[in-house]
């Protein structure tokens, strides 16, 4: 294969934010000491980048921003990379809410596309939005080395994109662990853009 332009993105979900695993979505927490020690743990002293991208949500923020500031990368924050909106749910723990909710709550898991979140958004909606912005900043940054420190949904509905899977199986398949890894390889060839994913879910 005769490969014209190759772009190569690092996925890193955030680590943990203050008060644990609950169903965050667009709250806006920041990260916890212990989440701090799991990003930094994550990334080698040695590795090296050409750009940064992050959701705006602080938990993936603040910590793109100490990258970005200590390797004088450009930072990119994009708004359309925030964690899916869980609506009423927000807030809860998953034990809380599978008490107060489970059945749409398993309902959701089975197929996020035919049963979102209560005044949240569906898996569709999320992905189109999720898809979007990789389109746009991928071509951007083509042939570059990228950072993208995100959330787990959202890096789910990349890999859907990448891997060509439907978005509710991917959010329901795919494990990503507080400061988890995933690298992806982006070929720019006269067949098109072909994706290939490289390692998942790696932690320190």
């Amino acid at each position: 294969m005769d490969t014209e332009t190759t772009t190569w993105v690092d996925l890193i979900r955030h680590g943990e934010p203050e008060g644990g695993r609950r169903y965050r979505g667009h709250r806006d927490d920041p990260l916890s000491a212990t989440g701090w020690a799991q990003m930094r743990a994550a990334l080698g002293a040695e590795e090296r980048w050409d750009a940064v991208l992050c959701s705006p949500l602080l938990r993936c923020r603040a910590f793109a921003e100490e990258v970005a500031r200590e390797q004088g990368l450009p930072l990119h924050v994009e708004p359309q990379l925030k964690e899916i909106h869980f609506g009423d749910w927000e807030g809860f723990t998953p034990t809380e809410l599978a008490q107060r909710d489970g059945e749409r709550l398993a309902a959701f898991w089975a197929d996020g596309e035919r049963h979102p979140p209560p005044n949240g958004e569906s898996l569709t909606e999320f992905h189109a939005r999720v898809s979007g912005a990789w389109q746009h900043w991928t071509d951007r940054l083509s042939g570059q080395r990228v950072l993208l420190v995100g959330h787990s949904g959202m890096i789910r509905m990349i890999l859907a994109s990448v891997l060509d899977l439907a978005p509710a199986r991917a959010m329901a398949r795919l494990y990503i662990p507080y400061a988890g890894r995933s690298r992806v390889r982006l070929d720019d060839t006269e067949h098109g853009r072909l994706g290939c994913l490289l390692s998942h879910g790696l932690t320190p």
